[in-house]
């Protein structure tokens, strides 16, 4: 499998939509290296990303 670069939004629509409402503009259009693509990916992994995104989107705002 190849490494794939998506936008976190694409990766939210597909695997936890529920998510959507509790992301900002900013983490939905960060982009993500999945190293085995979006086929093999699995809902935990989101999860695992969404909250990875979230804690980085907020360290780099308390940092400015």
């Amino acid at each position: 499998m190849e490494m794939e670069t998506v936008k976190l939004s694409r990766i939210v629509t597909k695997l936890t939509p529920e998510m959507h409402p509790f992301l900002t503009s900013e983490e939905l259009n960060s982009y993500i290296v999945l190293r085995d693509g979006l086929g093999v990916l699995r809902r935990q992994d989101a999860l695992e990303i969404i909250q990875q995104s979230i804690y980085e989107q907020q360290k780099d705002a308390v940092m400015h």
